[in-house]
């Protein structure tokens, strides 16, 4: 991998903070102030074309000796034309990273970014801040890295989306593809080595995993990036038997062609929504809810963790589908949560995003329809690298294992954890013993 001398430069100081002026920042952090740069060649081995331009970089501490990192990467011309790579390490002094020998890196799902989806016990007061697998792997001597995606930085009060015209889930490979050689090379140059990565994608960020394993595919061996991958809770496509589910799929489908069509391109504000239904569930629990006539605030902020398919009627792709498994009462509303904490639950929700573009939800539907033809899909036989599928049972569950034979993966393994709901696997008292152990042992035997 050819490292600019530009490029290795900037590394240095945003991975060790050589003489960067650190200044005191929010949520206790400090960032390193570097004048950023337009760097002429791409950095992401032929997954794009694009120049971005590098900026600063900011530290916290998450837990005990685990830090975080971020640093702000343009990748385009427009305003919102950002990602942000984030790492989560144990440090051996400020602004050093151990070294590490196994790498991960992290794509989220729909309204979560990293932080919310990976990192969101370091904004609870509900839970222990180090109750995240993000902390968990890196405590555990993994140097974890992940992404978010450019529609997490578009802020709220947006009203014109014109920008997202083109966003779709090619986009958001190409910018996980980005950021996959980005880590790459900070950790080359800070002593890792040269190493590829573990890549894993939880929800739609799962299948942004895919798309970008298709398109990887095409590039030599020496410019690809990952090493293994781990598809969370997702199905990139149905199995032909999966009928009244690829039928739903192709109904949702036609109706978002149809509002894209129409010049609508942020996918519903479903962010909006989640972060509203948290906020209330805390701050006024008791109170009447505005969304559901005869339930409370708190209700329906626990209809949303027990009963997630209630919030997609009245096309429901996948049954019983839920964030988190919950007790209900005889009149049908949820009572409480069954391995989630119910405030740390409510806490996640309030960190989504406003918005999302509706692109790569349009691409996936094709995927789960079986029409119209999409592109990422067309070399997933020739993706050999090992793979494991982590499901939970009452979310995507068993539905994911199809796409796991459309690879050409011989090493392949899945683990389904019954009970859980999709979010469970990230959020739940358990997670560590029931989901996270199994894929830190999986990272370290690939």
């Amino acid at each position: 991998m050819r490292i600019s001398s530009r490029v290795a430069a900037w590394l240095c100081i945003g991975a060790l903070g050589v003489g960067a002026q650190a200044r005191a920042g929010d949520e206790g952090g400090e960032r390193a102030s570097m004048a950023t740069e337009n760097l002429e060649e791409p950095w992401s081995d032929g997954v794009t074309s694009e120049s971005f331009t590098l900026g600063n970089v900011e530290r916290r501490q998450v837990f005990e000796n685990v830090f975080e990192y971020s640093y702000r990467v343009r990748v385009g011309l427009g305003s919102y034309d950002v990602i942000t790579l984030h790492r989560v390490v144990r440090e051996a002094g400020p602004w050093s990273p151990m070294r590490t020998a196994k790498s991960v890196f992290l794509v989220h799902g729909d309204a979560l970014g990293f932080r919310g989806a990976f990192l969101s016990s370091a904004a609870s007061q509900a839970v222990s801040p180090g109750q995240s697998m993000a902390v968990f792997l890196a405590q555990q001597g993994v140097d974890v890295w992940g992404i978010d995606l450019r529609w997490v930085h578009v802020p709220s009060g947006t009203t014109d989306f014109s920008f997202m015209k083109d966003w779709n889930l090619g986009l958001h490979a190409r910018d996980v593809g980005t950021g996959l050689a980005l880590a790459r090379g900070v950790r080359t140059l800070t002593g890792n080595g040269a190493g590829r990565m573990v890549l894993l994608g939880w929800s739609r960020g799962a299948a942004v995993a895919y798309a970008y394993l298709n398109a990887e595919t095409q590039l030599p061996q020496a410019k690809r990036h990952v090493s293994g991958f781990i598809p969370v809770d997702m199905a990139y496509s149905f199995a032909p038997t999966a009928t009244k589910e690829r039928q739903a799929a192709c109904q949702t489908h036609a109706e978002f062609v149809e509002r894209q069509a129409l010049g609508q391109y942020e996918g519903g504000q479903l962010g909006l929504l989640l972060k509203g239904l948290g906020s209330l569930a805390i701050d006024k629990p008791t109170a009447p809810s505005d969304f559901l006539t005869g339930a409370t605030n708190r209700e329906v902020g626990l209809l949303f963790g027990a009963a997630t398919y209630f919030f997609q009627k009245p096309v429901v792709i996948i049954d019983d589908y839920h964030w988190a498994g919950g007790a209900f009462s005889e009149a049908g509303l949820p009572t409480g949560l069954a391995w989630t904490n119910e405030r740390f639950f409510f806490d996640t929700l309030t960190q989504t995003s406003p918005y999302q573009s509706i692109g790569e939800q349009v691409d996936t539907l094709a995927m789960w329809c079986g029409a119209p033809n999409v592109p990422y899909d067309d070399h997933l036989g020739q993706v050999k690298v090992p793979v494991l599928y982590v499901g939970a049972a009452g979310g995507t569950g068993g539905h994911g294992v199809h796409s796991l034979s459309l690879l050409g993966s011989t090493d392949v393994s899945t683990h389904l954890v019954p009970g859980y709901g999709h979010a469970d696997l990230f959020l739940a008292d358990g997670a560590k013993a029931a989901v996270w152990a199994r894929i830190l042992d999986w990272v370290q035997h690939h």
